[in-house]
Parts: structure tokens; sequence; C-alpha cells
């Protein structure tokens, strides 16, 4: 698993912008997240706040500017990786969790959780005793061979978080991860989440329309027609 100091910055964006044919997706963003943070980023419908967490975790190739990664032994330059890089940086040092959860319905929850290991090669009893230890620190002890189809919806958003978690990844990224969830579980889930911090270790960064949400965050990140509106500090709420 990885470990930074809190405070220190694991993903730097500088001058990000993402441009189609008729469109400005992104227009010069720049940003710095540090392990122990939990950023929110909102905005508007269109404001590009999915487009800005595709271009920070390396999904979306940006047009223009550049990001740091520090998330490995030495800082690595998104710009400068081919895609088979790319797609190493983010298997092994991030993690993501969406609103759907995208989880393999075929597969059983341990096995699920354990993909990311077996991807990376370890073996398979190994990865699923760790994938085993993250579902019993997530409420889910006892599930682990259940399909995906006998969960509820809180409980396979919890086997998603698990399996960001899995590897160690020093950024978990969330998109809408708690939209398709009533008031209840959705808190529950952000909690989850939120653990990803409690040490200091590692940085989560939520895509979000939802004001509550934003508020359990320790900062938010507002966007408008593709650049920063408001960057500033929220009042912290506990886990």
């Amino acid at each position: 698993m990885n470990h930074f100091p809190q405070g220190r910055v694991v993903l730097a964006a500088q001058n990000l912008v993402v441009s189609y044919a008729d469109h400005t997706a992104l227009a010069g963003v720049s940003l710095s997240i540090s392990a122990g943070e939990s950023v929110a980023i909102m905005g508007p419908s269109g404001s590009g706040k999915t487009t800005l967490l595709h271009a920070l975790a390396g999904i979306l190739p940006p047009s223009g500017g550049d990001i740091t990664v520090s998330t490995g032994p030495a800082p690595l330059r998104l710009a400068g990786l081919g895609e088979s890089e790319r797609s190493r940086l983010r298997r092994e040092e991030f993690g993501f969790v969406f609103q759907q959860g995208f989880l393999i319905p075929e597969l059983t929850v341990v096995e699920n959780v354990a993909l990311p290991l077996l991807l990376a090669g370890h073996a398979r009893r190994s990865a699923e005793a760790d994938a085993s230890v993250w579902l019993a620190k997530l409420g889910l002890a006892g599930l682990e061979k259940r399909r995906i189809g006998e969960l509820s919806g809180g409980q396979a958003q919890r086997v998603a978080i698990a399996r960001a978690q899995v590897t160690g990844a020093g950024v978990i990224f969330a998109d809408e991860p708690t939209g398709a969830l009533d008031s209840v579980t959705s808190t529950e889930v952000m909690s989850a989440l939120l653990e990803v911090t409690a040490d200091g270790s590692r940085a989560l960064v939520v895509v979000t329309h939802d004001e509550q949400v934003a508020a359990r965050c320790s900062r938010t990140v507002r966007l408008r027609d593709g650049r920063l509106d408001v960057v500033g500090a929220t009042s912290e709420v506990s886990a």
C-alpha cells in the first residue's frame, strides 16, 4: 500500500485544456490535490466536472497543459506517458468508483474486488485474501461468494469502493458515487469513501451534484464553463 506524508501533493494539473471540434470543455484549469484531502468537484451540467476527473485520472488526454502524478517513487508527467503506461497507472496507482459501479455480474463479490490485483499479476489466493480484508472493513464480511445482482445498491457501491482501494491506490476517483442512492445509503457510502483519507496517506476526488456530499469533503472546487469558479475550504464533517 502507498503511504505519503499528509499534505504532500500527489496530483497537480497545470493549465488543463480539453477541446473538441466546436466546444472547449476545460479552459486552462490548474489544481493541486494533496494526500489526506477529500476534494469535491461541483458545477452545473456541462461545466466540465467529469471531463476534469477523466483528465486527472489519465483517461482523457488533455489538448493542452499537463498533469503530474506523485503516487509512486518518482513524479510522472502524464503528457510523457504512452497509453500502456497510463493504463498501468490507472490500474495500480488509482482507484475508481462510478455511479453505476461497473462491477462484473458474472463474478462473485470477492472476485470483483480481487480483479485489479489479479490483473497486476498477484496469485489468486493472496488477491482474494486481500479482497476479503477490504470487504470486512466495509461491513461486507460473509457476502464474498454472492453475485452482484444479489446485493442492495449500497452494498454494491461498497464492493466498488473495496475494489478501488485493494491495490493501495494513492488517489481514489469517484464520479457521482451516491447519485443513484437514497439519502441514508448515500451517507453510508460517503462515510466509506471518506475513510480513504482518514489516515492522511491518500486522496479522494469526488464529482458530485449533491451539496451535502460536498460539505463532507475537506475542499470544494467549483467549475463554470470549463473554468475554476470557486476554490475554497468547506467545513469538515465527521465521517
